[in-house]
């Protein structure tokens, strides 16, 4: 996924309104009819479609302006005029639309084949036949096209998964994906190898699979924006349940690094709290049984605690087998 892309600010706008017609009806025997102009067409609208088959905004990133087609006139004979033809953009399940000035929140797409209009356009104007009463049969004038939208948009993607990884550089959890998914994620010893979201289906046992999602790795003060910031810990907000790792030859105690994740966190988005979490002990081939049970007493309370080793597959199935059943409750 070198080409990951969760971030795009493009200028949208929807097509404007046809204006109404002014046409009175001339025919043999009749060179004075009424009015018979037609209404304007519908400008056309911006509509964002989900494609389930995209993982990223790769397609839309250098994309500085999306217009929608105009509406067309209306004429005589009462023909109303043609709509302007929609946009279809078509994003990833997970994306997010703010209005790009104020933040404002204007959408999120996260069902396949879903359909909403980001931006609606101008109505088409009414023609001069709309206006004619039975004391006023001959109006002069008809109604212009309603003007089309625009504005500046940010489309943000908020990874969709059900198990996101949450760990320091190094932790292993590009390790473990790899070894537990068919995901080949770049892997290297050195911190913030995992510079975007890999995702990778975990096959449980037959008909059980669900996703995993390896996000950037936390450091301290990522909730202020250090070094990756912001632009990952917005993915973690879509995951279903929070999978902690922490590697068992960490230099400090794994509650002290447990807690330090969970403050990020907390301090990121309070409500990440409330989803179920599991704490991993990877690298746990590095330690032999007794140091394990020396371990044990030292882990923090209240949360399922599993030794795991992804270059010798230890308790890999155990994990795989409580995460699914953390899902299916």
């Amino acid at each position: 996924m070198e080409n990951f892309v969760d971030y795009v600010k493009i200028r949208f706008r929807s097509g404007k309104g046809g204006g109404g017609s002014v046409h009175f009806y001339r025919g043999p025997g009749t060179p004075m009819g009424g009015p018979d102009g037609g209404d304007g067409g519908r400008g056309g609208h911006v509509i964002i479609q989900a494609e389930p088959q995209e993982w990223t905004l790769l397609s839309l990133k250098f994309t500085k302006h999306i217009t929608a087609q105009d509406g067309k006139g209306g004429s005589g004979g009462l023909k109303t005029g043609a709509d302007g033809e929609d946009v279809i953009v078509k994003v990833p399940l997970g994306t997010v639309a703010r209005d790009a000035e104020t933040g404002e929140f204007i959408m999120e797409i996260t069902e396949p084949g879903e359909q909403k209009i980001l931006l609606p356009g101008g109505r088409g104007g009414k023609g001069n036949n709309f206006f004619k009463t039975s004391t006023f049969q001959s109006p002069k004038f008809s109604q212009p096209g309603e003007e089309g939208e625009e504005r500046w948009i940010i489309l943000e993607l908020k990874v969709l998964a059900d198990v996101g990884l949450v760990g320091f550089p190094n932790a292993g959890k590009s390790t473990l994906l790899s070894a537990v998914t068919a995901a080949k994620p770049k892997i290297a010893d050195y911190p913030f190898t995992t510079l975007t979201p890999q995702l990778g289906i975990v096959k449980v046992r037959e008909g059980q699979t669900f996703i995993m999602a390896d996000i950037p790795g936390i450091i301290e003060g990522a909730h202020e924006g250090r070094g990756l910031g912001h632009r990952f810990l917005r993915h973690i907000e879509r995951n279903s349940v929070l999978m902690f790792m922490v590697p068992a030859d960490t230099d400090r105690n794994i509650s002290a690094e447990y807690n330090i994740l969970l403050n990020e966190l907390e301090k990121f988005n309070p409500e990440l709290l409330d989803k179920p979490r599991v704490l991993a002990i990877s690298k746990s081939d590095l330690v032999d049984e007794d140091l394990e049970q020396m371990l044990r007493p030292t882990l923090p309370e209240g949360i399922p605690t599993i030794f795991i080793s992804s270059m010798t597959n230890k308790n890999l199935q155990a994990l795989k087998d409580m995460l699914w059943k953390i899902l299916n409750v």
